[in-house]
Order: C-alpha cells, then structure tokens, then sequence
C-alpha cells in the first residue's frame, strides 16, 4: 500500500517548530539564562521539552552554531561560545540581545557606535553618487517622517530614510550591511520613537540637514549632518541610561523605606 504524501499543511509545521526552538534556546543564551560554557541539554530532553522530534532540534541547534553562539562537538555536546564568537550583526542574535522589554542600554550603545562608523561615511558617498531617483526616495522618507502620526509610521519612515541613503551609495558591500542595519535601526528608533521621552521630533532638523546636503551633492556637509544626527541619538541614550539607573535606585530605596515602615508599625502594634 502505498504510503500517503504529505499535505501542505504538514510541510509548514516543521519549519515553524524549529522556528520556535530555535527562537526560545536563542532568548536564552542572549539573555544569560544559559550562560557562556554551559552545555545545553541532551537532544532527547530538548525533544522532551518542546514537544518535537529529534530532526527539529538537531536543525535549530545547527542554526545556532552557524550564528556563532553554540559550538557541536562530538562527545562533548553543545556548549554556549562567549560573545565575541556571535554573529552580533545577525538580525536574530541583535533582536535575542535586545530582548522584549526593557533595553540594554550599553548594548544600544554599542550599536550607535557602529552605525557611527558606517552612516556618515555612506552619508557622504551618496552625495556624490544619488541618483535622482536616490533623492527622491531620501526626500520621500523625510517628507513621511515630517508627517507620521503615529509609531508604526514614524519607524518606518525613519528606516527607510537611512536605508535609501545607504543605498544611494551604489556600494555593494556597503549594501551588503542592509539587513543588519535594518535591524539596528528598528532596535534604536523602538526606543526613540515609542518609548517614554523619545527624541524622534527633536531630531527632525538634522534629518532635514543631511538629506539636503545629499541633494546638494555636498559630501562634507552630508558627513556632518550624519555625525550630528546620531550624535544625538548617543546623548538621548547616554542620558536615559542614567535617568534609568537613577530611577531604578530611587525606586529601591522607595521600596526600601515602605518595608522598613511597615515592619516599625507592626512592632509597635505587637504581636
């Protein structure tokens, strides 16, 4: 008899599984849960703990060793790389490291600085390269974040100005930092535009700046307005870091005086 092909619906579901091992084991060694040398478990409790078969996890474990963070030695399992083995450009291994709530600042950091690195000098090669059809997409993003009304649109607007810059450089291996950028810039801008005291309005000007140097064909005046533009981002960062440790502090010592009051008024009540 001969065996049932299967349908669609089936092929669909391996990919997803290992999608979400792979999501899950992923979180948790970026996030320190499973520390660096740690081994990770067995394949069999793997299978165990996430419903799947043997196939699904060898192939989101293959996935984790091709971004760097885990190593597959015979006899001597999988053991978690130090971070400087990571594929920190990865859009996954950026958006595990971010994690899903607050933050980490010194991580954000980090990424500005190498947007640093890379934006001001694209900046200033795509003033000498654009294309009128270049421009057009640089002053087409503008114009949308100028008059984006909410979240979703002012994120999608600033990426696409800086991702068209970067394109107006006709650099292939520029070009090839695409998908990292774009997600360097969707972690940055989460925090600039949606959070609580988000710059995106104040840093409107330097926007403006660069992208008429770029239509100028002015290479310094576009390299400076790059370097001012995230330049303010790094402050608005390096500033939120503190307001953020310092409230974590005073929230502490809040929490602090309430035990301490709660625990004097029960002494003098008795018992």
């Amino acid at each position: 008899m001969a065996r049932a092909r299967p349908s669609p619906a089936d092929k669909l579901i391996k990919p997803g599984r290992i999608r979400a091992v792979l999501t899950t084991l992923g979180r948790e060694i970026a996030q320190d849960l499973i520390p660096v040398d740690t081994t990770l478990p067995p394949e069999p409790e793997l299978e165990a703990r996430f419903g799947v078969g043997r196939g699904v996890v060898r192939e989101a474990i293959k996935t984790l060793a091709a971004k760097g963070l885990v190593s597959v030695r015979p006899r001597h399992g999988t053991q978690v790389l130090p971070r400087h083995e990571w594929s920190l450009l990865d859009r996954d291994v950026l958006s595990w490291l971010v994690g899903q709530d607050e933050p980490d600042r010194d991580l954000l950091l980090a990424i500005q600085e190498v947007r640093s690195i890379i934006e001001p000098a694209a900046a200033a090669l795509a003033a000498e390269r654009a294309t009128r059809n270049d421009r057009w997409r640089i002053d087409t993003a503008l114009a949308a974040m100028q008059t984006a009304k909410d979240q979703a649109s002012a994120l999608a607007a600033d990426k696409a100005f800086h991702l068209a810059i970067l394109d107006a450089t006709h650099n292939p291996v520029l070009q090839g930092f695409r998908s990292a950028i774009d997600t360097i810039l969707s972690t940055v801008f989460t925090v600039a535009v949606g959070s609580p005291g988000g710059w995106f309005k104040d840093n409107l000007p330097n926007h403006v700046a660069a992208a008429r140097a770029i239509e100028s064909a002015n290479p310094e005046k576009a390299r400076a307005a790059m370097e001012r533009l995230l330049g303010y981002t790094r402050l608005k960062l390096s500033n939120r870091k503190t307001v953020i440790a310092a409230a974590t502090r005073n929230g502490s010592a809040v929490r602090a005086a309430r035990t301490s009051s709660v625990k004097s008024r029960r002494k003098r009540r008795g018992p």
